[in-house]
């Protein structure tokens, strides 16, 4: 693929876009994209956003009856909450901000501490859940449910159509929740993906067989099956949408096959072809086609069906005009100037402190820093094998922020912890940028002093928030299950020395624990089994940071 840094792809492929579009801006710090020309005072302000790769969604779809702005992440990376965050205080205009949010575990949780930040700016705010995939959709009704995929850009349609017939924010709400209700999704690779700056696909799929069931960030499928004819293909994925949507004789459907990202429009056109006869043979009427490439999974060889069901209102806003350049039809009117090259995030102050509490916590996290940095080629490929890969570079790229040179010699130890979530909330993306974000701003806040006290409140204040947060307990496989032996092992302790011993101890044997089991929340889950023999990286991490505080001390 063509790259110039796997580091600045993202950032390089923005630049293009804006050159090229006519009414979308782009603010670097921390990162998202607007409208040239604000709305209208009092409209709903309609955000989304998400990991990038998956373009023509989001950024293809800012315009008039679409979206208001975007934030995009790294490459299969939610954005954080604070791109978010100032992205929806961008947009609004008083008539209230709707996210429109992919069931993924890091998009759900930045979107939400953003929507708590605009509470406290006085903004409303409410959100659009989309999770339609019904690949991870379990009877049971546990894990993280079905994923968000290709009908994400007909809930942003139809919603965008809502907001600018002058709908509240209410309104808008209403019916994105009833066509997310009514939307399904099935997902195929003929060919995995393959990150900017990697010579691996995202999973291992050997000649002459296919995955089914695919996610749209890398993720291997849940079934592997022989090579078939795109008439059986298309059965195979058509045939769970109708029977999860409960789709009966007589009924009207969008139909949208979506490619992902390396399919060619003849392909798309010949899957459209048997969809329709499909549902013609049982008498499932197709309203509106869609067919082309809006929802990708970077350049992977394949395709998705989705199927809609729509009542007369969707309809009607569903053939409202829309300006959004990547809408089949919308064409840009003009080709704004080139801009620089630019890298968003925010930035950070060092202050000056020289207590022998403020090196110890330098040392440790100096220290921890070096060596997550030190493994990120370790860390990516455990998640390569449990999930989908991004982990280690979602690590590098909130700890390479870091002066790690003031860290040591300058920083107070409150100002070490703020810096690192910083860190982590404005340049990691994903889970783990929101959850180790919050992880770190819990000792930010709590350490007013560096002894056994402080540290065990942080640590307890840190697992609740993340647990209340992400749902997941001891055993799901996640950086809970070092973290929460850890801090037991914290609260029983007499001493700060043997506390951090205890800690480092417990939070190693807790990480090591999750190579035999299965994991019941994060990407991990989507897996299954096929994630067993894994060590969990973010457990691993959290180890290291354990570790990391004992030997400084």
């Amino acid at each position: 693929m063509f790259v110039n840094s796997a580091s600045t792809f993202v950032s390089d492929a923005v630049r293009g876009l804006i050159a090229s579009t006519g009414d979308i801006a782009w603010h670097a710090d921390p990162g998202f994209l607007t409208r040239r020309e604000p709305l209208p005072a009092g409209q709903v302000a309609l955000l989304s956003g998400g990991g990038s790769g998956h373009e023509p969604m989001h950024a293809g779809f800012i315009g008039a009856g679409m979206l208001a702005g975007v934030c995009p992440g790294l490459i299969f990376t939610s954005p954080n909450a604070l791109q978010v965050h100032r992205a929806s205080r961008a947009v609004s205009v008083g008539g209230g901000v709707v996210h429109i949010v992919k069931n993924y575990t890091g998009d759900v949780m930045n979107f939400r501490i953003a929507r708590e930040l605009l509470h406290e700016d006085g903004i409303e705010s409410d959100f659009v859940l989309v999770d339609d995939d019904v690949a991870t959709e379990r009877a049971d009704g546990d894990g993280p449910g079905r994923r968000g995929t290709a009908a994400t850009v007909v809930v942003e349609k139809i919603c965008g159509a809502a907001a600018e017939r002058g709908d509240s924010m209410e309104q808008v709400v209403e019916i994105g929740r009833r066509v997310a209700a009514n939307a399904r999704s099935m997902a195929v690779a003929l060919q995995p993906s393959v990150l900017p700056g990697s010579t691996e696909f995202s999973f291992d799929l050997p000649d002459g067989e296919i995955e089914i069931g695919i996610g749209i960030h890398g993720e291997r499928g849940t079934t592997r099956v022989p090579k078939m004819s795109a008439q059986d293909i298309v059965a195979a994925l058509a045939q769970p949408v109708v029977d999860s949507l409960g789709l009966e004789r007589g009924e009207s459907v969008i139909a949208f096959v979506n490619g992902l990202g390396a399919t060619h429009p003849m392909e798309l056109h010949l899957l459209y072809g048997e969809l329709a006869e499909l549902l013609a043979d049982k008498g499932i009427d197709i309203a509106r086609p869609l067919v082309g490439s809006l929802v990708t999974a970077l350049n992977m060889g394949g395709a998705s069906i989705t199927l809609v069901r729509i009542d007369d209102e969707m309809l009607e806003l569903w053939d409202a005009t829309t300006t959004a350049p990547a809408w089949p039809n919308a064409l840009a009117k003009e080709a704004p100037t080139l801009g620089a090259r630019e890298r968003f995030g925010p930035s950070f102050a060092p202050s000056d402190s020289d207590s022998s509490q403020d090196r110890f916590v330098s040392s440790w996290i100096a220290s921890w820093v070096e060596r997550v940095l030190a493994e990120e080629p370790a860390l990516t490929e455990l998640d390569r094998r449990a999930g989908d890969g991004d982990f280690g570079t979602n690590m590098v790229s909130a700890l390479e922020q870091l002066d790690l040179a003031s860290i040591r010699e300058t920083y107070s130890a409150q100002t070490v912890f703020e810096a690192v979530s910083e860190a982590y909330l404005g340049h990691a993306g994903g889970t783990s940028g929101a959850l180790f974000g919050i992880w770190f701003r819990q000792f930010y806040t709590c350490l007013e002093s560096v002894d056994l006290e402080s540290i065990t409140a942080a640590a307890r204040g840190g697992l609740d928030t993340i647990t209340d947060l992400g749902g997941a307990r001891i055993g799901d496989k996640t950086m809970v299950d070092a973290i929460a032996p850890a801090v037991e092992a914290l609260e029983a302790a007499t001493d700060l020395e043997k506390g951090l011993r205890d800690a480092a101890a417990a939070a190693t044997a807790g990480a090591q624990a999750t190579e035999q089991l299965t994991a019941n929340r994060g990407r991990a889950s989507y897996v299954g089994d096929a994630a067993r023999g894994v060590v969990d990286p973010g457990a691993l991490v959290m180890a290291w940071f354990f570790e990391a505080a004992s030997e400084a001390r």
